[in-house]
């Protein structure tokens, strides 16, 4: 899906809301965020494998659409912080039950052997 698709007036809102979180470490960093504000280090340090321009780009991307505040205090070095917006907030909250879905997935398929593409025996 396409940034553009984010900002298109012509799709459903579902797309529209998709398309703003499409991507592989969106919805971690919305979700680390909502327990607070968090340096850019921080979140690396949570999330291996996320390289630091992954993490800006997406930080930039979710600060563009709204959803992210980035603070800038004037210290040297300088010191960056990240916190979720009202707006953000908002999301993280519509997401809340789509969240709960997908544990609730996760439960059904472990029940019935094993998620897909893994065997039933594996450790």
């Amino acid at each position: 899906m396409t940034r553009s698709r984010a900002q298109d007036l012509n799709v459903c809102g579902v797309t529209a809301a998709i398309a703003v979180i499409d991507g592989k470490w969106k919805t971690a960093l919305l979700w680390l965020l909502e327990s607070g504000p968090h340096r850019p280090g921080e979140l690396r340090r949570q999330l291996p494998g996320l390289t630091e321009k992954v993490l800006t780009q997406a930080l930039r991307e979710l600060e563009t659409d709204g959803l992210v505040h980035r603070e800038v205090h004037e210290v040297l070095p300088l010191k960056t912080v990240y916190s979720l917006t009202a707006f953000g907030r908002e999301l993280a909250e519509a997401l809340a039950p789509v969240s709960d879905w997908g544990h609730r997935r996760l439960a059904k398929l472990t029940e019935a052997g094993g998620l897909p593409g893994t065997s039933a025996t594996s450790p």
